[in-house]
């Protein structure tokens, strides 16, 4: 049995002729609120507004920054100035269980250090002066 894969998920479908969906939507929102502008303001405003908002409905429709859309790039710009910044540590409280092997790791007691006699603080003084007289020469 032989299934076929699709290949090209990650992009959108074109359902209006060149335009996915959401393209379509920005630019059809955008005429709209052009042509409500165009009956309700003086017509030097609505060039000005009508100017802006048609450029805003460009950009959404198509303007992408770093492979994602611009609306995306808004949105996450919202959250960002919108939530909180200051991030806090709060400290928890250890379990009992973890009290109790960390006090009973340091009950252990440490390992004893190997007694230092006097042979082996004379072979030690020996090994340290030869190798002084060796870096001299």
């Amino acid at each position: 049995m032989k299934f076929q894969v699709p290949q090209f998920i990650e992009v959108e479908d074109k359902i209006f002729g060149p335009l996915t969906l959401s393209q379509f939507l920005y630019l059809a929102g955008g005429g709209a609120a052009i042509f409500l502008l165009y009956i309700s303001l003086p017509f030097f405003l609505f060039i000005i507004l009508g100017m802006l908002v048609g450029a805003l409905a460009v950009a959404l429709a198509f303007y992408k920054i770093h492979n994602k859309p611009l609306i995306n790039v808004a949105e996450n710009g919202f959250n960002y100035l919108m939530k909180n910044k200051i991030y806090t540590w709060k400290k928890r409280e250890p379990e009992p269980q973890k009290i109790q092997r960390i006090l009973s790791e340091k009950e252990t007691p440490p390992t004893p250090l190997p007694a230092l006699t006097k042979n082996k603080l004379r072979d030690l003084a020996w090994s340290l002066d030869i190798k002084q007289e060796i870096e001299k020469n």
